[in-house]
């Protein structure tokens, strides 16, 4: 629940405007000056992001030093520490508290989301694999939507409430810290780097029911045989893998791709468009809500259909459906003081964006990144991956303020274009992986020459040392 702090900070952020300017008061017996309070204002934004830069570049030594398990259980200290340190700043009378607070949140959901997300990818079986490795992002707006409602004023969202409100994220890496030392640690990881036989067959029954999971280790061992070691790779011996990079550059150019499909300037720009419908201020986070539930119900629609529809065909429909979203909404946008009804059309325009962002992007690409990844590769790309996404969430928050005031709502054909291109992208190199194991995905993706498929015979092509990309 830590990483959807940025949705508290919303809630209460003229509280904490009024707080700083009335700690600086008590202490220099002065307002403080306006162009303090806004970068200490941005300070307290922006810091959340490099926390979780920070977290996403730790996570691949934690994990090849403790395991995922054990890493993700003393990572929720982090949480409970930062939730103390935020919810005793008022009374501490010190706003720096606020910063140290939102640093170690970022660096608790950093380090969290890799762990957790790498955690699932390993206990869930072949038949059910889509449906809960989607699951990630459906608790991930969930808790977005949760800290929406309680940051209202009717909840937590008051003078007195917003430091508690701040704090709730501790309550939930608390319940976390205690539960999981009741889990196993993951299959993968005690066959293929523990060597742990009979442990990897009590945690398969443990998480899958009683039953022959022979083929499932078969499978992991079929893995094994085809790495040249069984260690978990750091980043450099990532980057010399010549076998792995097929999948990193199309994990990488699918993480850019998302950040710049314009989902963080629609969540911008949407209260601009609010207001200019009429919507009072009073009512504006209401609507707010609206947007976290509806991307909320696109990933748990991404969660119910992923494993029927397959991985790459709901990618590559709703990027699809975004792009039409979006050019309809620069449409709108430019018709925005032609009739009374152009307005409503642009919110409406908002929610299917976001709601096709959630049975896309969101979800799949979660899904195809621990699918395609094998398990000595998953720590390190994983670092690589996270590390772009909170780079470019604020890259994007920093410069589409200025994109927006030189270009209007003209900046979304930029995004427009992007989804373009990542549309092709997919199109072209993404195998579809639903249903298949990590042996016959890799097989698939050591066929790719320079965007072909390479045919070199059927024993050749079934044999990935024997194939190079000099593409990637």
């Amino acid at each position: 629940m830590s990483c959807h702090t940025q949705t508290e900070l919303d809630s209460n952020h003229e509280f904490i405007k009024t707080f700083i300017n009335q700690t600086w008061i008590d202490r220099y017996n002065a307002t403080v000056p306006e162009e303090t309070l806004t970068l200490l204002w941005s300070l307290t934004v922006s810091i959340f992001s490099l926390g979780g830069l920070l977290g996403s570049l730790g996570s691949a030594y934690l994990i090849r030093k403790y395991g995922k398990r054990k890493s993700q259980q003393w990572n929720n200290l982090l949480a409970i520490g930062a939730s103390l340190i935020v919810g005793c700043s008022k009374m501490a009378g010190s706003f720096e508290m606020i910063l140290i607070g939102r640093f170690f949140y970022g660096i608790n959901a950093g380090l969290g989301m890799n762990v957790c997300l790498q955690y699932l990818g390993e206990i869930a079986p072949k038949k059910l694999r889509g449906l809960i490795n989607s699951s990630a992002p459906v608790y991930v707006t969930a808790g977005k939507l949760f800290g929406q409602i309680i940051g209202l004023r009717e909840a937590m969202g008051t003078e007195t409430m917003w430091p508690f409100l701040m704090s709730v994220c501790g309550l939930g890496a608390l319940l976390q810290l205690i539960t999981l030392p009741l889990f196993p640690d993951t299959p993968p990881n005690l066959l293929l780097v523990q060597q742990d036989k009979e442990g990897c067959i009590r945690a398969m029954k443990k998480l899958w029911g009683a039953g022959d999971h022979r083929a499932d280790i078969a499978d992991l061992l079929k893995e094994q045989s085809i790495r040249k070691n069984s260690k978990v790779l750091t980043f450099m011996e990532l980057m010399r893998e010549r076998s792995l990079r097929p999948q990193l550059c199309i994990l990488i150019v699918m993480i850019i791709g998302m950040q710049m499909s314009g989902i963080s300037a629609i969540y911008f720009y949407a209260f601009d468009v609010f207001r200019k419908a009429g919507i009072t201020a009073e009512h504006i986070p209401y609507l707010a809500i609206g947007i976290g539930a509806c991307e909320m119900v696109g990933t748990i629609f991404c969660s119910l259909f992923i494993d029927k529809c397959g991985r790459k065909m709901l990618l590559l429909s709703s990027l699809g459906a975004m792009g039409t979203s979006l050019a309809l909404l620069t449409v709108t946008l430019s018709m925005q003081n032609l009739y009374v009804w152009v307005p409503t059309c642009s919110i409406v325009l908002i929610f299917c964006f976001i709601l096709f962002f959630g049975i896309g992007p969101s979800g799949v690409i979660i899904v195809v990144s621990l699918e395609i990844l094998s398990q000595e590769a998953r720590a390190s790309a994983f670092m690589i991956i996270s590390s772009l996404n909170w780079t470019g969430l604020y890259i994007i928050g920093l410069i589409f303020p200025f994109m927006v005031k030189s270009f209007g709502q003209f900046c979304f054909l930029l995004f427009l274009g992007c989804i373009l291109a990542s549309w092709i992208f997919v199109f072209l190199f993404l195998p579809e992986t639903k249903g298949k194991s990590i042996t016959e995905i890799t097989n698939d993706f050591s066929k790719i020459r320079c965007g072909q498929i390479c045919c070199r015979g059927t024993k050749e092509a079934s044999k990935p040392e024997d194939i190079r990309c000099t593409k990637f």
